[in-house]
């Protein structure tokens, strides 16, 4: 009498607990030398091929999306950037700061044009009443005020300065 399946090859134990003519392990029906067959109601169940190729379809779909994305990416940047911005130009956009000497937010971003290798202006709304009207003109509510273009930056806010600037930075 067999005690292996013939399917999965496992070894039968004296101590499994599923019936003579089903394998514990993959619980297929077999029929052991001189056992009986399985229920004929249980029979249809045995004869059901599995499914296969299920991991290869979902792999096929995940390699779709990832290829879609990584030639996506250069679409999505785009938009991102200012219609402005978005011309082959290689010439920085005019960078205008609005700022005081004693503003932590305005040393910041005289900071991360320094590391990043922007030219820009700066007009002192305390030193300058042009500067002031200028400043109030452009709808300026406090320092700093970073004019990029066309673009007004309200406040310190190195994403917006990094996106509108992108291109042109060097760190």
């Amino acid at each position: 009498m067999s005690q292996i399946c013939p399917h999965c090859n496992y070894a039968r134990k004296a101590d499994d607990s599923a019936p003579d003519w089903q394998c514990p392990s993959c619980e297929k029906a077999y029929a052991k030398a001189g056992g009986s067959l399985p229920p004929e109601s249980l029979r249809q169940y045995a004869a059901t091929p599995e499914r296969s190729g299920g991991m290869g379809k979902w792999l096929l779909v995940l390699l779709a999306f990832g290829a879609a994305f990584w030639f996506g990416r250069p679409l999505l940047q785009q938009r991102g950037i200012p219609a402005a911005m978005a011309e082959a130009s290689t010439e920085q956009p005019e960078v205008v700061l609005y700022a005081t000497s004693w503003c932590g937010y305005c040393k910041m971003t005289r900071e991360f044009f320094a590391a990043n290798g922007i030219r820009y202006t700066e007009h002192d709304i305390e030193q300058s009443s042009a500067a002031l009207q200028q400043h109030k003109k452009l709808g300026g509510n406090g320092v700093p005020l970073i004019v990029v273009g066309d673009q007004v930056v309200n406040g310190w806010n190195e994403q917006s300065l990094r996106q509108l600037l992108g291109p042109w930075i060097k760190g």
